[in-house]
């Protein structure tokens, strides 16, 4: 993409403060809800609401959203507070109902980003429009596929553009609901450092009680903005219930954030240097989850070395990890010296795993 730089414009296009707080249901279900979270909202640090109007759910039965009809509901709530609006489209036809009734922020979703057929299909929709369009990461982790979509509409002529990083799906079960993957809009941002980015805390947590964290985490990242479901009644909303928070707590959010500011060059290298440390801090954080399900695998083969009466150490099989591990530690600039340190102390960890299971 040319002329990086000028993708940030928006940002200041509309008066918009930093970071951008994008706040509201995940569907708009009814008028009086629409325009009750608007007016609540209204006086926040929120000055872009959002609502789901069209819902593609991954199983059908599910709450798919109120139609065209909820557009004029967001349409009202501008008239009324002020606020920009903004909403998802997943085809040609829902973004030519959003142009008609002048929704300011168009976000394609993570089903619709997987495919490059519907994406182009949106970007020739929205050929030459002033709106600002941003792209959410696709459901797998695929920087490429991600990019691509922005591409696509770069090349449509549009020019306020920005990613959402709403997290990846994955089997594995863990705290999150979307796996964040931060190694990958970290490396978003490092190849494209003046694409603005913001974060849906909602849809990685799936429960409200780490949307705090996450967003303290994004800000630590430099990201640009935040997008939090926001609900008057949470607990009672039609979709996605638990990741949604009441707007006062959105208030006590954005109260408690670190937000860092840089006001001349002392401060640029502190910021600088606190968001290359809090990448640190992320791959540090992966690379301990990652060694958990390391040893949990090894925890499975000293069962089964077990049952077969099979011996612990099997030095043929160590001597293959360790050729491969070293070429590949070559691949990644790492010196034999330091892949030979860490993969023998991980091997020892293994073997004391799995001597507890074969002692108990």
């Amino acid at each position: 993409m040319e002329n990086k730089k000028e993708l940030r414009n928006w940002l200041n296009a509309f008066g918009l403060e930093h970071p951008i707080v994008i706040a509201g249901p995940c569907s708009a279900e009814t008028e009086d809800q629409v325009l009750n979270i608007a007016h609540q909202l209204k006086d926040t640090d929120a000055t872009v609401l959002r609502a789901g109007i069209w819902k593609p759910r991954t199983r059908p039965g599910n709450f798919e959203g109120v139609g065209a009809l909820g557009l004029k509901w967001l349409q009202k709530a501008k008239e009324e507070t002020g606020m920009l609006t903004a909403t998802e489209v997943a085809n040609a036809t829902h973004v030519r109902l959003a142009l008609e009734h002048d929704i300011d922020v168009l976000w394609i979703g993570a089903r619709s980003t997987v495919s490059p057929f519907i994406v182009q299909e949106i970007a020739d929709a929205l050929n030459g429009t002033d709106k600002i369009v941003l792209v959410k990461n696709p459901v797998n982790p695929d920087l490429a596929l991600w990019l691509g979509a922005v591409e696509r509409l770069h090349s449509a002529n549009i020019e306020k553009l920005g990613v959402i990083h709403r997290g990846f799906s994955t089997y594995e079960k863990t705290r999150y609901r979307n796996n964040p993957e931060w190694q990958i809009p970290i490396e978003l941002q490092n190849r494209f450092p003046d694409l603005p980015l913001i974060l849906d805390p909602s849809h990685i947590a799936g429960r409200r009680d780490i949307i705090f964290d996450l967003c303290q985490t994004a800000l630590d990242l430099s990201y640009d903005g935040l997008m939090v479901e926001t609900h008057f009644d949470p607990d009672n909303a039609w979709s996605d219930a638990k990741q949604q928070i009441k707007p006062t707590r959105l208030v006590e959010i954005m109260e408690d954030l670190k937000i860092r500011k840089a006001t001349d060059t002392e401060a640029e290298y502190r910021n600088a240097l606190n968001t290359l440390r809090t990448q640190i801090d992320v791959i540090d954080h992966q690379l301990i989850e990652t060694l958990g399900k390391r040893m949990k695998v090894a925890d499975k083969i000293g069962a089964l070395k077990k049952e077969k009466n099979v011996a612990i150490l099997q030095t043929r099989r160590w001597n293959e990890i360790l050729g491969k591990m070293i070429l590949e530690g070559e691949q990644n600039q790492l010196s034999e010296e330091f892949v030979l340190r860490i993969f023998k102390a991980i091997h020892q960890e293994s073997i004391n795993h799995q001597e507890k299971i074969i002692n108990n």
